[in-house]
């Protein structure tokens, strides 16, 4: 099921769809983020709390959840930006939403002329609204929807390290900051006649692996756009037990065409699990052009839902029975033969920064 907005700019919003009692004063509107100066529940530390548990276990969720992708038109106003992913999200949860997911530079243009002015301080954490307005407004947002929200990615700057990096924070429906994964790989590339681009002019990579452990659920894999071309993240996160790997991302006109669904479904395939990718809805006016198409993938490497260029919010219902049923008939879990090549998620794994 696909819902279609009539205006806005959110093209990806993964929500796993739950019963559930839902706040009886969610209010959408088209207005300012309500950044609350109240601290989440994490005491200040210079590390990134919520480190996964990597340890593997079996993939198939402990109950099925849908799920909305929010795909928002991001111009060069970050309160703009943050309002309109506010009433997307609430609008998504309203509808049942219960993991949502907002895609890479969702509050900020995309370039690496914006990466520094639009960066914020992560760390310590959590930090002051002062230092991060984005924290906040997503903490603020999960508590107020009762929601799961993977908010996308945000330019960030270490102060201790005089660093830029991709960010994306994951939010558990108290509010409370569960993952934080910083693109490991940089997309640097240069297609002649096409597209030259140097995310490594500005942004210094992260290190780790990122699997999350939702409570409600199971684990997911989180990862950011060129990070997708990797299988071996993929293939680590699934072997950890994840059933769903998450990947927000700004393909370009260039590559978009050329794999920005080839890889969504072949990580699935390879895996055997359900992938979703979160695309900044395309604005030809802008200095970079996302492909958009927002899309779920299933187990089988079919494509459950797809967003056109524009703004819409995509619905996908994630079902363990599909994750047991492409395992039993194809069971590639039992087949490998790590006697023959190694198995990549034994290896020297880094699951923290």
């Amino acid at each position: 099921m696909v819902y279609l907005t009539g205006e806005g700019a959110i093209r990806g919003l993964w929500t796993s769809k739950v019963e559930r009692k839902m706040p009886p004063d969610i209010i959408s509107g088209h207005r300012q983020v309500s950044i609350e100066t109240t601290k989440p529940a994490q005491l200040p530390t210079d590390h990134f709390p919520g480190q996964p548990n990597t340890s593997k276990s079996q993939s198939t969720p402990a109950r099925p959840p849908g799920t909305f992708f929010l795909t928002p038109f991001t111009g060069p106003d970050k309160s703009a930006n943050l309002s309109r992913a506010r009433s997307k999200v609430l609008e998504a949860s309203r509808s049942g939403a219960s993991l949502i997911v907002l895609p890479e530079c969702f509050n900020s243009p995309y370039g690496t002329q914006y990466f520094s002015s639009y960066a914020e301080t992560l760390l310590p954490s959590p930090p002051t609204p002062t230092q991060s307005p984005t924290f906040h407004a997503l903490s603020s947002l999960a508590r107020e929807s009762s929601a799961y929200i993977i908010g996308g990615s945000i330019p960030e700057y270490s102060t201790t390290t005089k660093k830029h990096h991709n960010t994306s924070l994951t939010f558990a429906p108290t509010g409370d900051l569960l993952a934080t994964h910083r693109k490991v790989h940089l997309f640097d590339i240069d297609i002649p006649g096409k597209i030259r681009f140097h995310e490594s002019e500005v942004l210094s990579p992260g290190h780790k692996v990122t699997v999350v452990d939702l409570p409600d659920y199971g684990k997911i894999g989180i990862a950011i756009c060129y990070d997708i071309r990797f299988p071996e993240l993929a293939m680590i996160a699934a072997r950890k037990g994840c059933f769903l790997l998450v990947y927000p991302g700004a393909f370009n006109l260039t590559t978009g065409a050329l794999h920005w669904s080839l890889q969504a479904r072949a990580r699935a395939m390879d895996n055997q699990v359900y992938v979703a990718l979160c695309s900044p809805a395309r604005d030809m006016t802008a200095s970079y052009n996302a492909w958009g198409h927002s899309m779920a993938v299933d187990p089988n490497a079919q494509v459950m839902a797809e967003a056109a260029e524009g703004e819409e919010i995509v619905y996908a219902e994630l079902d363990g029975a599909k994750l047991d049923e492409s395992r039993k008939g194809i069971p590639i879990y039992s087949q490998r033969r790590f006697d023959v090549y190694p198995d990549v998620s034994e290896g020297k794994v880094r699951d923290d920064e």
